[in-house]
């Protein structure tokens, strides 16, 4: 494989030109499984940990009952409160159990929607791109990522929760394991799947074609990779957000919400956490955290794409070097 110099993709209009001193090489089309890998778990990890603090306030703003000390207007109102009443560090627990499932789950998402990407599209339109393809390949993925990510996502939410009653993330996982029993780390996953299967597809089929629109000759460009990026965070953060608050509700059970409604024992299932969300806050009840999901999931998928498309092409350019011949 041969990474060849191109020259700067055109720009869309309002968008600047690149400057003529700026060139760039062609991304790698036949990086190895432990490139993707790689780039994939450092792309994962970078992704949720920057992004951490906002993270929790969506967690927060998405209870559907919260406690009167915790009502919050804005994510920067959220976050200064949260700070400000409960200590610095607070936005920040649970971070630990996060980065422990985002390397591995990231390195078999990326892995996996490379290798079925370009499987599918030689299958659908050989030679081409295709939008079809990039969607399947970012369903398929969401499967091995959410089966990794799924209990530290259960453990995460009941820490970022206000007045959790966990301290560490090991004493969550024992009390959660001991009362609920090991089904509770996985009675969002269904309600996660469907969530994240359109997500991912709506996310890759988007940054797909906005690659196409603003870096057609797919070369190493930091800029186009994270306009891309953000956009199609954005857009699919926005479409899913119903999902997003039934998987809240399903992972956090919370206390106060659950007895408004008279529901005794816990909530499972993706149905009956649709009903409940319904009943508590109507439609508009649906899209409570809309804002603070699309303030996380802009930056977060920028991050992921920039920083997953740089080890990839670091990587497979320092392997190519090491090959070449004094």
């Amino acid at each position: 494989m041969e990474l060849s110099r191109g020259r700067p993709a055109a720009a869309l209009p309002g968008m600047e030109a690149e400057s003529p001193g700026e060139d760039y090489e062609s991304l790698p089309t036949g990086a190895s499984l432990s490139t993707h890998m790689t780039a994939g778990a450092v792309a994962g990890i970078l992704e949720h940990t920057v992004m951490y603090p906002v993270d929790s306030v969506k967690t927060r703003m998405q209870s559907l009952q919260p406690d009167p000390k915790a009502q919050y207007k804005s994510v920067y109102g959220a976050l200064k409160k949260i700070i400000h009443t409960e200590g610095f560090w607070r936005p920040l627990r649970g971070i630990n159990v996060t980065v422990l499932g985002a390397g591995p789950a990231h390195a078999m998402y990326f892995a996996c929607y490379e290798k079925m990407k370009r499987t599918l599209s030689d299958i659908i339109h050989h030679g081409g791109n295709s939008h079809l393809a990039n969607g399947i390949a970012g369903s398929m993925a969401t499967l091995l990522h959410d089966a990794v990510m799924n209990p530290a996502e259960v453990v995460k939410q009941r820490m970022q929760m206000y007045n959790s009653p966990y301290k560490t993330v090991l004493e969550c996982i024992r009390a959660v394991h001991r009362t609920e029993g090991l089904a509770a780390f996985y009675r969002s996953y269904t309600t996660q799947l469907t969530m994240n299967v359109p997500f991912q597809a709506i996310h890759f089929i988007t940054y797909e074609l906005m690659q196409e629109q603003i870096n057609p000759r797919r070369e190493y460009n930091p800029r186009s990779h994270v306009l891309s990026g953000a956009i199609a965070g954005a857009v699919a953060a926005a479409a899913t957000t119903p999902l997003d608050v039934c998987k809240t509700l399903l992972n956090t059970q919370e206390n106060m919400a659950l007895s408004s409604v008279n529901i005794s024992g816990h909530l499972s299932g993706m149905a009956n956490a649709f009903r409940t969300v319904y009943q508590l806050g109507g439609i508009p009840g649906y899209f409570r955290g809309v804002q603070a999901r699309v303030i996380y999931q802009m930056p977060s998928t920028a991050i992921a794409w920039s920083v997953y498309e740089f080890f990839k092409y670091f990587l497979t350019k320092h392997k190519l070097e090491k090959r070449a011949p004094y």
